[in-house]
């Protein structure tokens, strides 16, 4: 059962980190447990409401901005948010840290390092970048700036998807937040 206002955990890491994958099994979870929550990921988002950005600077923080406003619509709404995007940027972060601030945001730094990201490429995003194909991709040639103080630190080469998850969950649990 959930306590107080709905939470919005901010999944953020390089491409091919585990991103989407931690948090389609953490909403698997928490509608297991009964919490109503939705997904708000990178490429979903691309696909539909954003589907006009590119990748300039200014269209991620674009981009970001969006999914932070839906995130708050699903908040006041009384349904949790998981939102999954590289955000590559500290400031569009902050910003949606800020838009967010009346519920309970919890960034996830999804800390795989960049050499297991291109490695796994299950896209062939990162072969793409190499051969110019794809311009201005994060971890290549566009910079990805680490979180500072996030609440929560995962790298998926080190730990199990199970595992991770179960740090988010406890992580909730402990500031009260499900139960």
């Amino acid at each position: 059962m959930q306590n107080n206002k709905p939470f919005v955990i901010w999944f953020t890491g390089l491409s091919a980190s585990g991103k989407t994958t931690l948090s389609e099994h953490l909403k698997l979870i928490l509608s297991n447990i009964g919490l109503a929550s939705v997904l708000f990921d990178g490429d979903t988002m691309r696909q539909g409401i954003s589907k006009d950005l590119g990748f300039s600077d200014e269209d991620r923080k674009e981009n970001i901005r969006r999914t932070a406003e839906m995130a708050k619509l699903a908040a006041l709404s009384g349904v949790n948010a998981i939102c999954a995007l590289i955000s590559p940027f500290l400031e569009d972060r902050e910003a949606a840290r800020h838009i967010l601030s009346e519920y309970n945001f919890i960034e996830v730094f999804v800390d795989t390092p960049f050499e297991v990201c291109e490695k796994r490429d299950p896209k062939g995003f990162y072969k793409k970048a190499r051969i110019r194909e794809i311009i201005d991709f994060t971890g290549i040639d566009s910079i990805y700036e680490k979180p500072l103080n996030p609440e929560i630190r995962i790298n998926t080469d080190e730990i199990s998807t199970e595992d991770a998850v179960k740090m988010i969950l406890d992580y909730l649990s402990g500031k009260e937040l499900i139960s």
